[in-house]
């Protein structure tokens, strides 16, 4: 095909693989230690994309909009088992070194995570595919798949869109991750009634059982983003007997906008993303 060629309006744009990462009560980070936490979050997650072996990250200036707490990555999609496995089980490595070495007066980073993969339109990354992997990391599900790592211990959860998920994980393509490490979960969002989508939550350290009893179809719960001691044992107590949940209805709030980075070299920068 000639790259002269402008592509057709009905042409499919090339599907790209995307990371998001969102952390849990940025906004609580008293002001100045907001730009340290969030410089400690980018050297991580630098570090880790070093380490799986996808690349130099450049950041997209143009198409920075930034909300503080999160960030979203657009990679070519060949990447999207790597964002699988093995980022998200470096990524909660990272966070656990950085957790232990930590001085007392620094804020603890706990991340919610989606990885998803769609068409974006070059070269302002618009497309549905962004707009759902924010809608996967913002949704009741994911929250409370945080609220389950939280009461362990834990630093990160994450969600993988369906699609990903049978791409990657169900292919056989992720080396140590197998379907048994996800709870399947159905991702809502409080004010995104158009957003129903299956997605596999995976907690780093938990087992799905551990995560299941966390989810109910109780759609005014997960917008909270948290549980109590006494919701928590309720849903325990509804689940004896049973080794897994079904698929659930879960709401969660979404939260605005995020940074769009490139990673790799072979992706076009764009401009500001509307």
């Amino acid at each position: 095909m000639n790259p002269a060629v402008a592509p057709d309006a009905d042409d499919v744009p090339p599907e790209h693989a995307l990371l998001v990462v969102d952390m849990k009560e940025y906004s609580q980070i008293p002001e100045a230690e907001m730009a340290p936490t969030r410089a400690d979050l980018d050297d991580i997650l630098s570090t880790v994309f070093a380490q799986c072996g996808i690349g130099e990250i450049a950041t997209l200036d143009s198409a920075v909009k930034d909300r503080g707490d999160g960030a979203i990555f657009v990679l070519p999609a060949r990447h999207a088992a790597r964002l699988v496995d093995p980022l998200l089980d470096r990524l909660r490595q990272a966070l656990d070194r950085r957790e232990q070495t930590r001085l007392a007066s620094a804020p603890s980073i706990r991340l919610r995570a989606s990885v998803h993969v769609g068409p974006l339109e070059p070269p302002k990354h618009r497309g549905d595919a962004a707009n759902d992997a924010c809608r996967l990391v913002d949704s009741g599900a994911t929250r409370l798949a945080m609220a389950a790592a939280v009461d362990h211990g834990l630093l990160l959860a994450s969600a993988v869109s369906d699609t990903v998920f049978g791409r990657t994980v169900r292919a056989g393509r992720t080396k140590t991750l197998h379907p048994q490490h996800f709870q399947q979960a159905t991702a809502l969002v409080d004010d995104k009634p158009g957003f129903k989508e299956t997605c596999w939550l995976y907690v780093p350290g938990l087992v799905p059982a551990i995560i299941a009893p966390y989810l109910t179809p109780d759609s005014d719960r997960p917008s909270a983003g948290a549980r109590s001691s006494d919701t928590q044992r309720d849903a325990k107590e509804s689940s004896v007997g049973e080794e897994t949940s079904p698929p659930v209805r879960q709401k969660g709030r979404a939260s605005g906008k995020a940074r769009l980075v490139q990673v790799g070299r072979d992706y076009v920068a764009g401009q500001e993303q509307a």
